[in-house]
């Protein structure tokens, strides 16, 4: 595996740099979509059930099959794979935006309004400050799920390091397959361990801050 990489460094590189650029694009459409849409839901809940089935049944659908559905509509390349990837990483941090939020005491949001809080106070110091660690929760389960799932996107031309396992099996090339299968776990690993740092981070802000 080693070897391999020593013996094509711009190879490997540009598909680690093309993996990370997928997943980050992603990432931020998640967050551009799922974070606004979660927030609106806990004003609007008779939208809530509807949406929440929509995002649990595309979380029952395989990233692959999610890939492929996107074919006939986007073709092949950089977009499709964006988009599905969104729609993958999606139910994840749409849920837990809408459960954290939702969730926060009933007595604080009451005392809240008795002080003559309007709703968008209400949301941005009360509500998403105590929903902060379960908001990140989704998001890191979001960042693993894209950045693993993002190495499906080869499949539809979307590159990524999921290049590199696709043509080393197809090549019998197995440090090749070896290299890319490694950098993904352990690309997906350091994402967990970044996010969930963060995650813990938020929590303990919110433990320590002055009432």
């Amino acid at each position: 595996m080693y070897g391999w990489i020593s013996a094509h460094p711009e190879t490997f590189v540009t598909a680690l740099r093309n993996h990370l650029w997928l997943s980050a694009v992603s990432l931020a459409a998640v967050l551009l979509i799922a974070l606004p849409a979660g927030l609106a839901l806990t004003r609007h809940r008779s939208w809530a059930q509807p949406a929440i089935a929509l995002a649990n049944i595309l979380r029952t659908i395989p990233s692959l099959a999610l890939l492929v559905l996107l074919l006939p509509v986007l073709g092949t390349g950089f977009l499709p794979s964006v988009v599905a990837l969104t729609l993958y990483g999606l139910p994840a941090l749409l849920l837990n935006t809408y459960t954290g939020v939702s969730e926060v005491d009933a007595d604080i949001v009451d005392a809240a309004r008795g002080q003559g809080l309007s709703d968008a106070q209400l949301l941005t110091r009360i509500e998403i400050p105590l929903a902060l660690p379960v908001i990140f929760a989704g998001i890191r389960t979001a960042a693993v799920q894209i950045v693993s799932a993002a190495t499906l996107a080869a499949f539809i031309g979307g590159g990524g390091l999921g290049e590199l396992i696709t043509s080393g099996m197809a090549n019998f090339n197995f440090p090749q397959l070896i290299a890319g299968a490694v950098a993904v776990a352990a690309l997906a690993f350091a994402t967990e361990i970044i996010f969930a740092g963060l995650e813990r981070l938020a929590a303990h802000r919110m433990q320590t801050k002055p009432a």
